[in-house]
């Protein structure tokens, strides 16, 4: 009988953009197991701030400040990293932003760089990764999705076309890759408790009441609820888990046609 192991002791993992929210959890679960964990932002300060919470958790994290939608910044802090911390063994794209705006009202620049950030960055960081994984033939690679990978919203038209194609890039990923015995899966968070989502968290907000009904947990997720599926998805245990991406949501998704009133005794 083959052992299942979780244990990440002795590999090394980026969170791209972990400096809070869904990146920092992730990250801090992954720690947990014994990996060793960079991060990166484009904000200084957000690093020097994200280190001291890392610590309070008894985490040493290694900080970098790069541009995840710049190749060449990329390439500088990947390089950094391998140079001063090792080859990476893990990598999460979680690096992403969101504007809420009507399709009408959204300026070309703004769509287009939500697309930059949460659909181009993770070509160009996974590209820059991948021929040392390859070559090691050993690699992990986890692309931060969501909900808005399956299903369109009003006022999201960005963010939705970039997790939509991230998750058919993460199938491609999966169908060149995987040969070469690399794991590259997703995670579709559903409606998680971050401050990105604290505007429409409010009781009495329509969607807070859509997300409290249709959710059949009853409730927000939290950015902990997530580190199961990171664990899973980096480790041996799900060595044979590859072009998938896995829905962390509370049971939404299969929920998602239900109207409050309908059908009930």
């Amino acid at each position: 009988m083959s052992n299942v192991s979780f244990d990440l002791s002795g590999k090394v993992a980026l969170v791209t953009g972990a400096t809070h929210g869904i990146g920092m959890a992730v990250a801090k679960g992954l720690a947990q197991q014994g990996a060793q964990i960079c991060v990166n932002d484009i904000d200084e300060a957000k690093l020097e701030a994200c280190e001291e919470q890392y610590k309070n958790d008894g985490i040493e994290v290694y900080r970098l400040v790069f541009d995840v939608t710049s190749e060449e910044d990329v390439d500088r802090g990947i390089s950094q990293i391998e140079k001063e911390v090792g080859p990476l063994d893990i990598l999460v794209n979680n690096a992403g932003i969101i504007k809420r705006v009507p399709i009408l009202e959204m300026d070309l620049d703004e769509f287009k760089q939500v697309i930059e950030v949460d659909l181009v960055s993770p070509l160009i960081v996974s590209k820059r990764v991948v021929p040392s994984m390859i070559q090691r033939r050993a690699g992990k690679i986890i692309n931060m999705c969501s909900m808005m990978s399956v299903y369109g919203r009003q006022n999201v038209s960005a963010y939705a076309s970039a997790k939509g194609g991230l998750k058919l890039l993460t199938q491609n990923m999966c169908c060149e890759w995987a040969k070469y015995n690399l794991n590259i899966n997703g995670i579709g968070p559903g409606y998680i408790a971050t401050a990105q989502t604290a505007p429409i968290r409010v009781g009495g907000h329509p969607f807070n009441d859509l997300v409290m009904t249709r959710t059949p947990a009853g409730r927000w997720g939290e950015p902990e609820d997530l580190v199961g599926a990171a664990v899973l998805l980096a480790s041996e245990a799900g060595r044979f888990i590859n072009g998938q991406i896995i829905y962390v949501d509370g049971g939404i998704i299969a929920n998602f046609g239900y109207v409050q009133g309908e059908n009930e005794q």
